[in-house]
């Protein structure tokens, strides 16, 4: 059996050595495809391979076309929209993510960037406090519930609404549960976002939703971009001076955003919640797990496609 661990945007070398341990101690080959660039490199590499690990490398039909032994890919991390999962099924290929593993590099970063905001961005101008203020977290998952953990130390008053969360989950944990987004963000100074891009989410934070939050209102969004409509975001940000929206995913009217919004408005220059030595080790090591659960004892715990 074969294993290609694919990124563009490589492992850490410990988390690489870690991965090709577990794969070789099971018995397995390991092959390394690192900074491929052209897209033909993915191709020709995937053709004899049975499993695959990639980071946010983009998995599609043209992928699956040219690889007949695949039959299982594990994204190294907890968001799977660059794999196509109707494809993977199509072709019989077990698709999973590595929940949990980022989490806490993500929440931290989530609460780095509400101390960065409310202090104006350290321009040398008085800002405000975290403590005392108000958290909604929007979806709450592994992120989420790493969020209100380290938000607790702040002092922050914390709520949170998840549609598929028991609220005795929130409430074992101090959190306050409410029962609509609409709620949450009336409710709340300050708004972090976590959910996943589906259908029903993509585009979903609009001009109506925002514009409940009370003056002052910040959103931190290190989810995805597809979950913002970013013409309403504009439009809210032109009408309310007193929004501020930070993200660890560059909006597509990157440019047009920062020339408008000016101590308002900041996003990393590529997605930085994962990005520590931590959660790299930890998602890495966790996907060649999986994927040997899965190719021994056929333990597919954490697939996506169904």
């Amino acid at each position: 059996m074969k294993v290609l661990v694919a990124t563009d945007k490589p492992f850490a070398k410990v988390a690489v050595d870690g991965i090709r341990k577990v794969i070789e101690d099971a018995g397995y080959e390991m092959v390394l495809l690192e900074k491929y660039g052209d897209r033909q490199n993915l191709l020709a590499a995937v053709a004899d391979v049975d499993a695959l690990i990639i980071r946010s490398d983009v998995i599609d039909e043209d992928v699956f076309a040219v690889a007949p032994k695949l039959k299982i890919v594990v994204r190294a991390g907890a968001g799977f929209d660059n794999v196509n999962l109707a494809a993977a099924t199509a072709h019989g290929v077990c698709v999973m993510n590595t929940p949990g593993q980022n989490s806490n590099a993500v929440a931290e970063l989530a609460l780095g960037l509400m101390v960065y905001a409310v202090r104006n961005f350290y321009n040398g101008t008085s800002g405000t406090e975290l403590k005392g203020k108000r958290l909604g977290i929007h979806a709450y998952g592994n992120v989420g519930r790493n969020v209100a953990r380290i938000a607790k130390g702040f002092g922050l008053q914390i709520s949170a609404y998840d549609a598929y969360c028991p609220d005795s989950v929130m409430e074992a944990d101090g959190v306050k549960a409410v029962h609509s987004a609409e709620e949450l963000y009336a409710e709340n100074d300050i708004v972090s976002l976590h959910i996943p891009a589906t259908p029903e989410t993509k585009q979903s934070i609009n001009y109506a939703l925002l514009n409940r939050m009370p003056k002052g209102a910040l959103l931190v969004n290190t989810a995805r971009k597809e979950v913002i409509n970013e013409d309403e975001l504009i439009q809210l940000m032109n009408d309310r001076t007193d929004f501020k929206y930070v993200s660890d995913v560059m909006p597509n009217a990157n440019d047009k955003m920062v020339e408008l919004f000016e101590g308002r408005y900041f996003s990393t220059p590529k997605k930085m919640g994962a990005q520590t030595a931590e959660a790299n080790i930890n998602a890495g090591i966790a996907a060649a797990h999986q994927i040997i659960g899965f190719l021994k004892d056929g333990i597919t715990k954490f697939q996506v496609n169904k």
